[in-house]
């Protein structure tokens, strides 16, 4: 495994040194940047994007502290309120962030009644791309109006059987889809990898998605095993880690 290079499109740092906000009667123990460093020593990992959670809310001074401590090749994903001013925005992806999320399915973010323009307000200010936290079958509602954002990722491969559909039909159109989280997901990965893969592989980003709060399986080394036979070696340097670089904009100026 250490023989490949990998950004961690997905994790969380967790620090209790910061806000953390319990959701739902859960709050995470603690999984700063040595226990992630510790965690993922064997992998080869070269960079990766720290995903603010809903035990974060809107909290900044951890994500901003541990892309710090993390440094070069690390970005991040943040939740904002609708109402924050552009300078913040600024001031953020100076700091290296380079996306927001929308959790929709633990709350703690904006909501999707204000995707549409916070959306393009934050690309259009900052260069920033869009998360969604979602069952893809909650989008088929939304379907037109996510595919005609700047850039849009799905998390945890849209989650749900139901929802494949939906998500296919979104990569169609240029959506993004995190590989992560295969101890949460309600369908067959396997299969709903090699599916985004026949649609358009350049859309499918590797994530750990560690410490996996709330998962009923941790992320497991085995499951990079798992994507890598399903990608096949000529697409897995891009899945493992090229097609998020790219996306996250890894390299730009901080």
């Amino acid at each position: 495994m250490s023989a490949r290079s990998i950004f961690d499109a997905h994790f969380h740092i967790i620090d209790h040194a910061y806000p953390v906000v319990e959701n739902n009667g859960f709050l995470p123990e603690q999984f700063g940047v040595p226990e992630y460093r510790a965690r993922t020593e064997s992998l080869g990992i070269v960079g990766g994007a720290v995903v603010s959670g809903s035990f974060q809310k809107f909290d900044q001074m951890y994500l901003v502290a541990a892309l710090e401590q993390l440094g070069q090749g690390f970005v991040g994903v943040t939740q904002l309120p609708a109402t924050v001013t552009d300078e913040d925005v600024v001031d953020l992806s100076e700091r290296g962030v380079r996306g927001i999320r929308f959790n929709v399915a633990r709350g703690g973010s904006a909501s999707l009644d204000e995707l549409d323009a916070f959306a393009r307000r934050v690309h259009d200010v900052a260069g920033w791309h869009t998360e969604l936290y979602v069952d893809a079958a909650h989008l088929d509602h939304l379907a037109d109006v996510i595919s005609r954002l700047p850039a849009v990722s799905i998390d945890h491969l849209g989650l749900s059987t139901e929802g494949l559909p939906v998500l296919l039909s979104l990569v169609e159109r240029g959506v993004r889809v995190k590989a992560t989280g295969f101890g949460r997901v309600e369908l067959d990965v396997p299969s709903a990898i090699r599916q985004i893969m026949a649609v358009d592989p350049t859309a499918l980003m590797f994530g750990t998605d560690l410490p996996s709060t709330r998962a009923r399986r941790p992320f497991s080394d085995d499951d990079i095993d798992l994507l890598v036979a399903e990608v096949g070696e000529d697409d897995v340097e891009a899945v493992l880690r090229t097609n998020a670089e790219r996306f996250y904009r890894v390299g730009e100026l901080r």
